[in-house]
Formats: structure tokens, C-alpha cells, sequence
């Protein structure tokens, strides 16, 4: 497909999403890898947050991206719920942003693990301190909790069973980069009952 720049040039929109990100961690000041994750509550009402995506999987329609989370959340029981979630990751120095939406399924085992491991102690302690989303009565309450968990934990602690991760896999990704005068660029990659993908132009 004809754009500028080579901005979407390729044939596999993961493969996109993961130079975009790539060419984001040169220039942005902080988080590159932040998205607004949206989600829906019991009653319709949407809810939305910031959080680390941690991983764009495979390629062609057999892929994903991942993030991780206490699957006790207001997000975690969202999903948990309706099994589908949408984000958008917004970078400002490169003016560009990607729209996904799709079905969430875990990340747990070995995957779940290796993340898990991967993050400072403080961190991995961290995780069993917090009730996330449950009121707290205050932050010494919170660090108290955090303290107790780390003399419980030790220097090596397991991923708390009800903490891991969630891929989803998109339904429709689209990729939009800025362009004078608000005629701006945009792609949108849907995926058809077959599985394959078709892709369009859209109005700015």
C-alpha cells in the first residue's frame, strides 16, 4: 500500500506496531511502551487506564500484545468479564498512535513466570502488598503491608497466583501518523471471518 514515508510499509501490522515502538524508545521521554487500556464494567460504563505494554507476539493474524496486572483489578475483573479489551498507545515526539481492539486471554506458566522474575525485587514484593483497586487506609498501611510480605517472601519470591499477564489479540489494529493541515494518515487492518486480514485508508 502507498503512504508516506514508508511509515506502513510491510505486510504484517505486528511487525509495524514493534518498529514503531522501536523508533518510540529513541525519542520519547518516558514509558514509549504506556498504553490507555479501555475496558467495559458489569454495567456498560467504560473505564480506562495507563499501563506498560510488555510484549508484541508473533506476526500475520496469529499474533498479540501483552501486558501484565493483578487479575484482582477493577481491569483484571473487567476483562474477566467480557474477555475484550481496546488501547491506545500515543506517541507525541513521533506524532503517531495505534488503535487496538480485541479478545484478551492469560499469559500464565513459564511466560508469566519469566516476566515476573525479571522485575526489581521491590517490585515482585510489591505485587503481594497491593490489593489493587480495593480502598487502602492509608500509605504507611501500604508499606507496612509491603514490608511484611518482603520478610514473608524473602529475596526470592513466587508470582502471586492471582498476578499475570493478559494478550490481546487483535480484531483491528489501526496506525495513524500526523500530517499537515490535519490531513493525517490512517490504516486500519481488520480481520475477516477467513482470519486474514484486510486493510483500508480512512479519512483523517
Amino acid at each position: 500500500m502507498a503512504d508516506r514515508d514508508g511509515l506502513f510499509a510491510g505486510d504484517d501490522p505486528f511487525d509495524i506496531a514493534r518498529r514503531w515502538l522501536a523508533e518510540a524508545q529513541a525519542t520519547e521521554p518516558n514509558d514509549p511502551n504506556a498504553i490507555a487500556l479501555a475496558t467495559v464494567d458489569a454495567e456498560g460504563m467504560p473505564d480506562v487506564r495507563m499501563v506498560l505494554l510488555k510484549d508484541i507476539e508473533g506476526q500475520g493474524t496469529d499474533g498479540g500484545f501483552v501486558f501484565y496486572t493483578n487479575y484482582d483489578s477493577a481491569k483484571g475483573r473487567q476483562i474477566a468479564a467480557t474477555g475484550k479489551a481496546a488501547f491506545v498507545m500515543h506517541w507525541k515526539s513521533l506524532r503517531r498512535q495505534i488503535r487496538v481492539r480485541g479478545h484478551v486471554t492469560h499469559v500464565e506458566g513459564e511466560q508469566a513466570d519469566a516476566y515476573y522474575n525479571s522485575r526489581a525485587l521491590q517490585s515482585r514484593i510489591g505485587a503481594w502488598a497491593s490489593r489493587q483497586s480495593q480502598p487502602l487506609e492509608s500509605r504507611a498501611a501500604l508499606m507496612a503491608e509491603a514490608a511484611r510480605q518482603g520478610l514473608r517472601h524473602g529475596t526470592r519470591p513466587s508470582r502471586p497466583p492471582f498476578w499475570g499477564g493478559f494478550r490481546i489479540a487483535p480484531a483491528q489494529i489501526e496506525f495513524w501518523a500526523d500530517g499537515a493541515f490535519r490531513l493525517h494518515d490512517r490504516f486500519r487492518w481488520d480481520k475477516e471471518d477467513s482470519g486474514a486480514w484486510f486493510v483500508r485508508r480512512l479519512s483523517p
